[in-house]
C-alpha cells in the first residue's frame, strides 16, 4: 500500500513544531514543507495509520491552539 498524503497551510512558525510532534510516533507519518513562503506542508501517513494522525491533528488543533487549514490531498 502507498502512503496517503495530506496537505495544510500553518503558521510558518508552527512548521518545527508539528514537524517533531508528528515523526515523534515512529512510522507514522513524515512532514515535509512544499513552500516555506506560503507555509505548506505534506504529511505521508503511512498505511493504516490515517485515524491516529487524524486524532493527533485535532488535538493539536484543540489543546495546542495551532491553526491548520487542509489545502487538499496529493
Amino acid at each position: 500500500m502507498e502512503a496517503t498524503r495530506w496537505m495544510f497551510r500553518v503558521d510558518r512558525k508552527d512548521i518545527h513544531y508539528l514537524r517533531t510532534t508528528i515523526e515523534a510516533y515512529d512510522g507514522m507519518a513524515m512532514v515535509r514543507t512544499v513552500d516555506a513562503s506560503k507555509a505548506t506542508i505534506e504529511l505521508s501517513i503511512a498505511p493504516g495509520c490515517e485515524k491516529l494522525i487524524t486524532k493527533l491533528l485535532a488535538m493539536l488543533r484543540e489543546k495546542e491552539g495551532i491553526p491548520m487549514e487542509a489545502v487538499g490531498s496529493a
